[in-house]
């Protein structure tokens, strides 16, 4: 019994050496690797979930859909989101961050490619559901793996500019529907669209053989040779000297305390309860407005103000265009200024923009495209620039035990919302504009509120440390 107190501890000191380690080696080629490899599935995550949004009215002609057929449609595929983020999440920490990342990607490109085969709205409907148990899941996993590589000094910083790979695959998808809508018959178009979202299988290949399993995963389980051997890797992509003495290192129990079971339930734990809750209205208050918004979006373009489907695909384009520029600010400045104080200013500029459109809708001024870019605009401007921070934040409050399933089980609450929002507004844009965006404004209520109260900061602390 003493020769195994003994090599526990020794294993115990090593765990604590290896994290120490991890936590300190600069942002390198390694590093970049690592966010090439997830950035690629998120573009493509983000292609195929909004590729329905901009042929929506395409669909539409083709299959003879109502405003609220064609609401159900697209909530289908949030639904699978939602069902596949807490199925791929109860088995996330046994299965560890690279297999669901993987599992993720094949489903999300098998099920494109069959969806651009449909024969009715019913089998469209059937294959995007199980589409959305990859989509569901790609993200959140990924965001929880790619934190758990980063130092802390720079862990905002590098998640939050990853999810840039989001909005440029919303932009791509806005481009490349415009151009194939201009081009080609409504019919053949779409289904063009969603045959070129198969591309997460060619990126599934490449991860498969570049990305390594996080070394926190691998340390909880004890597997310590092959940790030592990633986070060598990361040094010597660095110029770190492994025999550095490392500052401000974790106490010794910390990486051991993370060795316990996950306990699915320990999400509503005394210890954990207050965070989950924030997490899961920060999850459905955000992408309530922010998927709803970018589903309807074109077509109101279209519908509202008389606009072009390819001409509505521009205007979205030029508000991810936006977007892209004040993610990269967020990303530039989150360590400093905080993840919270973020929030509170995503929300802000979302509101300002929901109430400006229930204002201009109820007077009967929202009938042109600069007023509906300019006020619905300002609303996805918001939402979308807190949108990365959702995830990465996410990811930072739970220990490593339980921080995939509780990324996971969170995002779940974008699935919902997701599901809700479209359907919604399907039934509510036919009675009046202004209902549709002064349900948006009280939703983005609830978000600034619960957060404003009970968000926790997160920035310059260890993931340990955030753990406890």
């Amino acid at each position: 019994m003493a020769v195994t107190d003994a090599q526990s501890a020794q294993q115990a000191l090593q765990a604590d050496q290896l994290i120490s380690r991890l936590d300190h080696v600069p942002v390198s080629r390694f590093h970049a690797r690592v966010v090439g490899t997830l950035g690629a599935g998120t573009f493509f995550d983000a292609f195929d979930i909004v590729s329905i949004a901009t042929v929506l009215s395409a669909l539409s002609t083709t299959y003879g859909l109502s405003s609220s057929q064609a609401g159900l449609l697209v909530s289908a595929g949030f639904l699978g989101q939602a069902v596949g983020a807490i199925g791929f999440g109860l088995v996330s920490e046994r299965l560890g961050r690279r297999r669901v990342f993987l599992a993720a990607l094949v489903v999300m490109g098998v099920f494109a490619l069959i969806s651009a085969a449909s024969w009715n709205s019913t089998s469209l409907g059937a294959f995007r559901l199980v589409q959305g148990f990859g989509l569901g899941a790609e993200v959140p996993v990924a965001s929880a793996l790619l934190g758990e590589f980063v130092a802390t000094r720079q862990r905002g910083r590098v998640t939050v500019l990853y999810k840039l790979a989001s909005p440029l695959g919303n932009l791509a998808t806005s481009l490349t529907a415009a151009a194939l809508l201009a081009s080609t018959s409504p019919e053949t178009a779409w289904r063009l669209l969603f045959a070129i979202g198969g591309a997460p299988l060619l990126v599934a290949l490449v991860a498969w053989r570049l990305l390594p399993e996080s070394p926190r995963v691998l340390i909880r389980r004890g597997r310590l040779p092959e940790a030592e051997r990633i986070v060598s890797a990361m040094e010597a992509a660095a110029g770190t000297a492994a025999s550095a003495p490392v500052p401000d290192a974790p106490a010794a129990s910390t990486p051991a305390a993370d060795l316990a079971s996950t306990r699915h339930g320990e999400l509503l734990s005394t210890q954990y309860r207050k965070r989950t809750v924030t997490a899961w209205v920060l999850w459905f208050t955000v992408f309530f407005a922010l998927l709803g918004g970018t589903a309807w979006m074109p077509s109101l373009y279209v519908k509202r103000v008389g606009v072009s489907p390819a001409m509505a695909s521009l205007l979205s384009g030029a508000v991810t265009l936006a977007s892209i520029a004040l993610i990269i600010v967020v990303g530039a400045t989150v360590d400093r200024v905080g993840r919270r104080r973020w929030f509170i200013t995503g929300y802000a500029i979302s509101l300002a923009g929901a109430l400006l459109a229930t204002v201009l809708g109820a007077t009967g001024n929202l009938h042109t495209w600069p007023a509906l870019l300019v006020s619905g605009g300002l609303m996805l401007l918001g939402v979308s620039a807190v949108d990365p921070l959702v995830y990465a934040y996410t990811a930072e409050i739970y220990p490593t035990r339980m921080r995939s399933w509780g990324t996971l089980s969170a995002s779940s609450w974008r699935g919902f919302a997701a599901v809700l929002a479209p359907s919604v507004i399907g039934a509510l844009v036919d009675h009046g504009i202004a209902m549709v965006f002064g349900l948006f404004a009280a939703v983005l209520v609830i978000g600034l509120a619960v957060t404003a109260r009970f968000g926790m900061e997160t920035k310059q602390a260890s993931l340990e440390e955030l753990s406890r």
